[in-house]
Parts: C-alpha cells; sequence; structure tokens
C-alpha cells in the first residue's frame, strides 16, 4: 500500500484476486480506492464500508447515493483534504484521524492510511487506502488525556505538597507546592537541591530510616509527623501520607505522597500543652507540673535511695499590696518574687507558683539535714525579704514556709504538698516570716479542726447550735437586768465543743458570719416568746463578729429580723470588740450610725484589751463598756490592776457609758467592783449560762426577791 501500483496489475483478475478480496472483507475496516477529484469520487470499497460508515458498498460507489467526502465531518473535511493533497504532492503516503457522521446520525472516529496509485494511461488520479474506526481508542485516549489533565492540575495547583521519591532518598517529581512549603523557587530548585532526603530535610537523626521502616511493614505512612529544615535552614513541622508504588511484578517503584505543613497546628498544641502546666503570669510550672516533678523525683529517690524537700511559701500581708497598689503592682511583685526564687536554687530544683501568692518549691537531691535545710531557708527568707521597688516606692514582703521531708513525711505528690502546706501553716500561726518543718502533732490539730469545721457547717445546716444566756446583775441590787446570748454547740460524741475552740475555726472560714446571722435570728424569736408569755423581757446582748458587723448591708438585716419577730429595738444590744473600731473609722461611724437609728444599743466587749484610740469613745455613743475579765482576775492581787480598774470605771462614767465587770466569779470581786461604782456585773458568782428554760426560771425567781 505504501508503494504506487501499475493500474494493468487491477484489471487482472485471478484466484489470488479472489482471495484478496476475501481478506478484505475479513478486516475490521475499509479498503478504498478512489478518483482525487472534487468528490473524491469511490471506485471501490470493501464490505467493511457498511459496519463502518452504515453504508453499503454500491451506495458510494460513483457517488451513487452520496459521496463519501460527504461523510466527513464539516469541521474536519478542509483538513482532510489539504493533508491528502499535500502529501500527494509530494508524492508520500499520508496517514490521519478525523470524524465521520455514520448513517444512524452518531459521529465516529476514523483513522485512514492512504498512498496515491500511478496511471500509466494518463487517466485521472487516484487514491487507495484503508480506513479504520478508532472510536473507542479516541475516546480512551481523550478520557486519558482529560485525566492527565486534571491529574496535572491537581499536581500543580494544590495546597498540599505532592512527591515521588526513591527509597535511597531521591526526589523523583515535586509539585510547587512542595517546593514553597521547604522554601525553594521552583520543584526543580528543590529536586536539585536535595539529594539526600534522609541527611538533608530530617533535624532528628534516622527519622527517614523510620519512614523507610513503616513503608516496608506497612507499604504506607499515615500522618508522619517529623521537623525538617526549609531551603533557609528555618525548621517547620511537616505531616506525611504516603505509599509504595509496585509495578506489575510486584517490585517497588518508588514512595509518592503528601505533604502539609502543620507548624502552625504543633506550635498551637505546644502552646496549648504549656499552658496547661505552667503559671501565666510567672511562667513557672503550675501545680500540675509540680506534681508530676514531684512523682518522677519520688522514683527517682528510690532507685538512687535519695531525698529530697517540699517547700511550700505563702507570701505575708500581700494582699496589701493589691489594695494600696492595685492588681498591677502586685503582678510586678509576684513576677520579681518569682525571678529571686529561680535565681537563689540549683539548676535542678523546681519552683512552681500554685495560685495567687502562693509557690512552692522542689529541692532535689537535697542532704535531709535540718541544720543545712534552715540555713537554706534562713537564706530564702532574707532574699524575699529584700526590698522592691514599686514604681517610686520600695515596698518589703515577708513569708511563711512549710517544709515537709521525702520519704518521712510523704511517699506522693498529694501528701507532701499537703503537709508543706500545713507546716507553712504553722509558721503562720508562729507569727509570719519564718519557717517550720512538718510534724504529725500539728497535722492532727489541723485534721481536728478540718473535723470541726465540716461538723460545724452540718450543725449550722441542720440548726442543731444552742443559745444559752447568762444574766448581767444590778452591782448593788443583785437583781439580773439584762443577758448575754452565747453559743454553744453539743455534738453527739464529743459532748459540749468549747466556744474558745469553734469560734476561732468559724472565723477563720468565714462561718461566723452566717453564725452571727443564725444567733441574731435566734435570739429575736427568743425575745418575741418570752414577750408572748408575759415575761416582760430583758435586753439582750449579742456577740457580732467584725466581719459580720461590717457588711454592707448591716442595718437593713437586722431590721429585717426585728420587724419578722415584731421585737423591740429597746430589747436588743450589739455587743463588738475593739477590733471593729481598728478598722475604716469613716465606714464604722457610718454603721454605727445606722444601728443607733434603729433603736439598737451598741456596746464595746473585752475593753481593753484591743489597739483602738480612746478618743472614738468620744464621738461614737456606745451604750457601756464591758471591761476584759482578765483585769478583775489581776485586780484581786495586785495594786495596779486595781487602780487601773478605778481609772476605767471613772473614765467611762465621765463620757456618760455604762461599765460590766464580766468575769466575777467571787465575793471578794464583787465587792470591789460595788465599791469603786461598777454599774453592772456578769459571771459565774451570780450564774453560769443557762439554757433558755432555765434562765426564765431564774429570771423569775430573782425577780420575785427568791435566792
Amino acid at each position: 500500500m505504501n508503494a504506487p501500483l501499475i493500474l494493468s496489475q487491477w484489471t487482472e483478475r485471478s484466484e489470488r484476486e479472489q482471495m484478496l478480496e476475501m481478506l478484505l472483507s475479513a478486516l475490521e475496516g475499509m479498503v478504498y480506492r478512489c478518483r482525487v477529484d472534487a468528490h473524491w469520487t469511490m471506485e471501490f470499497v470493501s464490505r467493511g464500508c457498511h459496519k463502518l460508515t452504515g453504508y453499503r458498498p454500491e451506495q458510494l460507489l460513483g457517488n451513487a447515493c452520496l459521496s463519501y467526502d460527504d461523510l466527513t465531518h464539516p469541521a474536519d473535511r478542509e483538513r482532510v483534504h489539504s493533508d491528502i493533497r499535500a502529501a500527494l504532492a509530494k508524492g508520500a503516503p499520508f496517514e490521519l484521524e478525523y470524524r465521520i457522521q455514520h448513517a444512524d446520525g452518531s459521529v465516529k472516529w476514523v483513522w485512514e492510511r492512504g498512498a496515491a496509485l500511478i496511471s500509466l494511461d494518463g487517466g485521472p488520479q487516484l487514491i487507495h487506502g484503508f480506513i479504520q474506526d478508532i472510536t473507542d481508542r479516541h475516546l480512551h485516549e481523550r478520557a486519558l488525556r482529560k485525566a492527565e489533565q486534571r491529574y496535572r492540575s491537581i499536581f500543580e495547583n494544590a495546597n498540599e505538597g505532592i512527591f515521588q521519591t526513591t527509597v535511597d532518598g531521591l526526589y523523583l517529581d515535586v509539585n510547587p507546592a512542595l517546593a514553597t512549603i521547604y522554601g525553594y523557587q521552583s520543584p526543580q530548585a528543590l529536586i536539585e537541591a536535595l539529594d539526600d532526603i534522609g541527611q538533608q530535610l530530617y533535624v532528628e537523626p534516622g527519622r527517614r530510616d523510620e519512614f523507610i521502616r513503616q513503608m516496608a511493614q506497612h507499604s504506607s505512612v499515615t500522618n508522619f509527623e517529623s521537623r525538617v529544615f526549609r531551603k533557609d535552614r528555618s525548621i517547620i513541622w511537616i505531616s506525611e501520607n504516603a505509599h509504595a508504588v509496585y509495578d506489575a511484578e510486584g517490585h517497588m517503584l518508588y514512595y509518592e505522597g503528601t505533604v502539609e505543613d502543620i507548624t502552625q497546628r504543633k506550635e498551637y498544641e505546644q502552646r496549648i500543652a504549656w499552658q496547661a502546666t505552667h503559671d501565666a503570669l510567672t511562667g513557672l510550672p503550675n501545680r500540675t507540673l509540680l506534681s508530676e516533678r514531684i512523682e518522677t523525683a519520688i522514683l527517682e529517690a528510690g532507685r538512687q535511695d535519695g531525698n529530697f524537700a517540699v517547700v511550700f511559701i505563702d507570701l505575708d500581708n500581700f494582699k496589701t499590696v493589691n489594695d494600696t497598689m492595685g492588681h498591677q503592682a502586685g503582678d510586678v511583685l509576684i513576677r520579681k518574687v518569682a525571678e529571686r526564687l529561680q535565681l537563689a536554687l540549683r539548676t535542678g530544683d523546681t519552683v512552681a507558683r500554685i495560685g495567687g501568692d502562693e509557690f512552692v518549691l522542689l529541692l532535689r537531691e537535697i542532704q535531709v539535714d535540718y541544720t543545712v535545710l534552715s540555713k537554706l531557708m534562713d537564706r530564702l527568707l532574707a532574699v524575699i525579704s529584700e526590698p522592691y521597688m514599686l514604681g517610686e516606692h520600695d515596698f518589703t514582703l515577708g513569708c511563711s514556709m512549710g517544709i515537709s521531708l521525702h520519704p518521712a513525711d510523704g511517699m506522693n505528690a498529694e501528701t507532701l504538698l499537703r503537709h508543706a502546706d500545713i507546716a507553712m501553716y504553722q509558721a503562720k500561726e508562729a507569727g509570719r516570716n519564718n519557717y517550720q518543718f512538718f510534724t504529725e502533732e500539728f497535722n492532727r490539730s489541723v485534721m481536728e479542726s478540718h473535723e470541726l469545721e465540716k461538723q460545724l457547717r452540718y450543725a449550722l445546716a441542720q440548726q442543731s447550735l444552742e443559745l444559752h444566756y447568762q444574766p448581767i446583775v444590778d452591782a448593788h441590787s443583785g437583781l439580773p437586768v439584762k443577758a448575754e446570748a452565747l453559743l454553744r454547740w453539743q455534738m453527739p460524741e464529743r459532748g459540749y465543743v468549747s466556744p474558745a475552740r469553734f469560734i476561732p475555726i468559724a472565723e477563720k472560714t468565714g462561718l461566723i458570719e452566717a453564725i452571727g446571722n443564725w444567733v441574731l435570728d435566734a435570739v429575736c424569736r427568743q425575745l418575741a416568746e418570752w414577750a408572748r408569755a408575759g415575761l416582760g423581757p430583758p435586753v439582750i446582748s449579742i456577740n457580732m463578729s467584725p466581719r459580720q458587723f461590717n457588711h454592707p448591708n448591716l442595718a437593713e438585716r437586722i431590721c429585717a429580723v426585728l420587724e419578722r419577730h415584731a421585737i423591740d429595738p429597746a430589747w436588743l444590744e450589739i455587743e463588738i470588740t475593739e477590733n471593729c473600731l481598728a478598722r475604716d473609722k469613716r465606714k464604722f461611724l457610718q454603721i454605727l450610725a445606722e444601728l443607733r437609728l434603729l433603736g439598737l444599743k451598741v456596746a464595746i466587749d473585752d475593753f481593753g484589751t484591743g489597739y483602738s484610740n480612746i478618743g472614738y469613745l468620744k464621738t461614737m455613743h456606745f451604750s457601756s463598756l464591758k471591761i476584759d475579765r482578765s483585769f478583775i482576775v489581776a485586780a484581786e492581787t495586785d495594786d495596779n490592776h486595781r487602780a487601773l480598774y478605778r481609772a476605767m470605771i471613772s473614765m467611762a462614767h465621765n463620757l456618760g457609758l455604762g461599765v460590766v465587770g464580766e468575769g466575777v466569779e467571787t465575793e471578794a470581786q464583787a465587792a470591789f467592783l460595788q465599791s469603786i461604782g461598777c454599774n453592772l456585773i456578769q459571771g459565774y458568782y451570780f450564774s453560769k449560762p443557762l439554757p433558755a428554760s432555765g434562765f426564765v426560771h431564774y429570771w423569775r425567781e430573782r425577780q420575785a426577791g427568791k435566792p
């Protein structure tokens, strides 16, 4: 077909030609001979014509019904003509692909190969050739091209890096995104620069080996996170997902996969993890990390038969800084303390801030020797107490420190921290700005206090507290004129608990305010009952803590209770200690004025034991003074105390105040107070505190003149 044929050879018919016709009919396609004229007139077409075009050979021969040229797709026709004529002009065969319109209306792609026939007699120029249906192949190739275009588009425009690498660490292909991630201007620049991925890319030695190991085991890696170097040697985090590619025989060809820059996510995770284990203000470890380090120290001490200490530090009077200079100054001070503590300790030790003004030290591998530790604690006290410059002012701090030792004081972090905390509170009770080692004795005391607090809360909730009333008598007649309500608490297992034991706990925990409110309500209820019973209720004094007295709505609270029980305010007297006077004078005067407007009396209890300015008594209009019992005890044997007692009574009378001498237990004490003009007397000499029923009996008996 490629070489020109002599026309006379086509006129001879022979057995060989018949055989050739049979072979042509069996071909998947159409053999043809046509003129090179205006219509490309067909002179011969094989039987494959019908399957190819949908037309029978006789319909195309001589253009009987239509010419084959009419079947050529209009969009391709001019190109087909041009390509064939150009080949004929050169005397060369031609080969081309184009579309034809099938008889059923469909469009098919065909492949045609042909050549010119040389005419010896000068007849019309002819060509012969073969046309084959390649629609399926063309569609498949087009689909492949589109898929390749899509893949290439994804490859080129993906945000994730895409790569192919050899096992031994050479890049075969990378996309622009990967080049950008690694800091290169182009994929080719990256491929040329990195010829040993394991050594040049990964920060951690052996990371590429781990990549290959996982590939060998699973034929893939998933979320393989690593630190890698960029071109400028900066370090980023990446996550790789990749798999191995094999040929038909199962031989591995290369690795291919994707790379994602996860630096921001890792930095965020690290920041969150840091925040979970560190104090935001100082950057020191927090309680969580401290506990982990203590547990680690316990394990190491067990292996090495070593010891360590836990030191709990609480700054003394830190609240004063916040109150006087503001919280911003307080934060500055906390940071300065943190810096000093870090500088004062060894590298292996830990300084942690666990909240507020509380720090904890973990002193690793320290000699458990009280002399050595005491020297260190003295040095820390001195370091913390050095003046701090806050703005233009110097400020001096002290601290209370408690020390627990491993293994003597605990075998886990929780116990060691709790015992160091307990020892710190012992340091505060010992006067602050000192340190104490943990002791079981003090621990038992603290545990007992905690148990009492819990039981006291329960007793308050269950309304199981009691009130007893101690009569206050006229110094000259001996008749009761009023009484003091005193709180009593009886525990089922322990019996009565001394107020000296549970009142300080109530004050320390803040329960004292709730207890005070309960006492106020209970006294008013009792007064209302006595009034209904025709007792002619006496004036009842109730003690009020500084915390309760300084409540901004105290007057409103008392007024509400008085109205609820329909109580005459003249029946009630409030007793406060001198500690209330030592606070904000302006606020104190305001509260006092509000109580006086309600018609209440206010007395100073335990007078002489506090630190108030005596000048306050001139302007505060108290109803009376109750002189502390310590003075009457001392007055029995000490002339100076007797003189002091006389002076206090004289001063009170000159200011128009009544005087109550409390703590009277003997006839001599009572006689002394009568002789110096004391108005009222209270004490066991006349009566112990009585329950309500006992007090009513006592009151009626005395009012009736019975001893």
